[in-house]
């Protein structure tokens, strides 16, 4: 799973670039002397939202189903050295798990039992917490965030007692969130499956998803713009959009008789099939011989 991507917009609005028309590397030095990196969102600003408390027994079964996973990657490797099987994408991450990657999400799935949910460690934590190196356990975040085990979120904080103009900031510890991924399903003993959502569940879920749809299409412009997007844009296509609703409310209402035009200025008949003059009235037939 990626990263969120709020914090893209946050670091442009505390301005990413050194000097106009100018891009900050990812890393680079904060035109206030502070080292943000790339896709960081302040600490403080989102964690109500970001963290979860996991389930009774959760943390036990998704630990499970990570060394289940690292024994089903094994065997992989094993087939394809073999020649008896060609992995698919899916298969050949799921042999990228290692060991040390198991007693990583190990150590943040005791941290998010603990603190119901709440796991920031550092880098230097998990190495010290599991005895392994620090670029180790680098690695470890890298695949299982590749694989789904988890969800991490860059985060910086404030420096309060910083010294010259301006704020200060610096780069602080990563908030984790755990997950299941549905990829790795597949590969476990049916007892460990998550049970199968009841057809019941399904068809209200359904039922919904149509009203909702139903909803939206019933929204004018104005209502869609609203809904959809916020700030000064927000404001500038709700004005257009309650314009275009305008219109097309007038034409509703005073509507032109459109066959009756047409039939005036191609063949000057009415809609009872007379010949009519240019002022409407009823012309007088022709008489042939």
């Amino acid at each position: 799973m990626a990263t969120h991507t709020l914090g893209m917009a946050l670091t442009t609005a505390l301005g990413a670039a050194t000097k106009p028309g100018r891009k900050l590397r990812p890393g680079a030095p904060h035109r206030t002397g502070a080292r943000v990196l790339r896709d960081s969102v302040e600490a403080g600003t989102f964690e109500h939202a970001f963290f979860v408390a996991p389930a009774r027994g959760e943390t036990d079964r998704t630990l499970r189903a990570a060394r289940r996973i690292l024994d089903a990657g094994r065997q992989l490797r094993r087939e394809a050295r073999a020649g008896l099987r060609t992995l698919t994408p899916a298969e050949s991450l799921l042999t990228t798990l290692t060991a040390a990657g198991v007693r990583v999400f190990e150590e943040i799935l005791t941290l998010a039992r603990l603190n119901k949910g709440r796991v920031f460690p550092s880098y230097d934590h998990l190495a010290d917490a599991t005895g392994l190196g620090r670029a180790t356990v680098a690695r470890a975040l890298r695949t299982l965030e590749a694989i789904g085990f988890l969800v991490r979120q860059r985060r910086f904080k404030r420096i309060e007692d910083a010294q010259g103009p301006g704020p200060r900031f610096e780069q602080t510890s990563n908030a984790y969130r755990t997950f299941l991924p549905a990829v790795v399903t597949r590969y476990l003993p049916r007892w460990m499956r998550p049970a199968p959502i009841p057809d019941d569940v399904l068809q209200r879920e359904t039922d919904h998803a149509e009203e909702m749809a139903g909803m939206i299409r019933s929204l004018t412009c104005r209502e869609l713009a609203e809904a959809h997007v916020g700030g000064p844009l927000g404001k500038v296509l709700a004005r257009l959009g309650a314009a275009i609703d305008r219109q097309e409310s007038e034409s509703h209402i005073d509507t032109q008789p459109l066959p009756n035009s047409y039939l005036k200025r191609t063949y000057g008949l009415g809609l009872d099939g007379q010949h009519v003059q240019p002022d409407g009235h009823p012309r007088a037939p022709t008489l042939h011989p």
